[in-house]
């Protein structure tokens, strides 16, 4: 027999009336009606007195009711038991905070197509090299981050994306003598630099291309640290200064005309970004999903390639 007909029991005894059993069970009165009929059939016996404006149990009403709760509070354990024995959709990601204003929104969007009922998502803002040590300790399942090309990877599983491209980004009032598309550092110096703390892969890779010139940031007429990138990019829109970040993060400012991006000569403008997972980790299921909405974000045409620890060694070698 289905519980559906002890509930109505139930139901019925509880509101006192079939019409408010009906609403309560959001059936038709009818309904009620069959359901006790069905009830009071198979069990050969009246359950219940309708003579009166409530409805009553008979003798045999009250032993059905009563085991009728007893079978619907089993159900219930069974169900209950079975939902906490299901594992639990949980992911952690870790990536570098410009990967986080520039892609993280439209990741998980594209992610939570798929796993709209996801019941723990965690992700985290860390630098390359503290994202590493956070997986190397099982912190989260995998990361993203933005990196210097000669980054050594050992130990982990790598895909490599497409390399991001590292501007010196000015307020569009600025009046610079722009080259195709370069300009002398001395123009970019005489104005105040805005850059990350150490240990970002942005200003790492902006120190390698200064001391490859003899400079340093010294150079520049004054430096402001902050790690906050949304005030880093107003200020440089008010015209106080220039900074050095990721294409990808300025390319709408750049669109709408409000910043101009522009190399140094002589300086490299690319860096790596890379999804970096413990070798030992699986890329099955929920993490698969994952790697397929970041790829799709980042570089719906690029091929995402998995660079093993030979060739990630040769890479560092050349």
């Amino acid at each position: 027999m289905e519980t559906r007909y002890l509930k109505t029991l139930i139901a019925a005894v509880e509101e006192g009336t079939f019409s408010k059993a009906s609403e309560s069970l959001n059936i038709t009165q009818s309904a009620v009606s069959q359901r006790i009929k069905f009830l009071e059939d198979h069990f050969d016996q009246q359950l219940l007195d309708r003579s009166g404006p409530k409805l009553l149990l008979t003798p045999a009403g009250h032993v059905v009711l009563a085991k009728a709760r007893e079978i619907v509070e089993k159900e219930n354990e069974l169900f209950s038991c079975l939902q906490n024995n299901e594992p639990q959709k949980k992911l952690s990601l870790c990536c570098t905070p410009t990967f986080g204003m520039a892609f993280l929104p439209d990741v998980l969007n594209d992610f939570f197509r798929s796993h709209s009922d996801m019941e723990d998502l965690k992700f985290i803002f860390m630098q390359p090299m503290e994202a590493l040590r956070g997986l190397r300790n099982d912190e989260f399942d995998l990361a993203v981050i933005e990196h210097p090309l000669d980054l050594d990877f050992s130990g982990f599983k790598r895909y490599a994306l497409p390399d991001d491209e590292m501007l010196f980004v000015v307020s569009a009032r600025a009046a610079l003598t722009i080259e195709n598309g370069a300009v002398d550092l001395s123009e970019l110096t005489a104005m105040r630099l805005y850059a990350r703390r150490d240990g970002c892969s942005s200003k790492e890779i902006l120190r390698k291309n200064l001391c490859s010139l003899n400079a340093d940031f010294d150079r520049f007429a004054g430096v402001v640290v902050s790690d906050d990138l949304r005030f880093t990019i107003n200020s440089i829109i008010q015209g106080n200064g220039v900074t050095f970040v990721s294409r990808s993060l300025v390319s709408d400012y750049m669109a709408s005309g409000r910043l101009v991006g522009v190399r140094a000569k002589g300086f490299d403008h690319h860096r790596g970004r890379s999804v970096v997972l413990n070798r030992g980790r699986s890329e099955e299921g929920l993490i698969n999903d994952l790697l397929e909405s970041i790829f799709q974000v980042v570089s719906p045409h690029w091929q995402p390639r998995k660079i093993d620890a030979e060739e990630s060694a040769a890479l560092l070698s050349n």
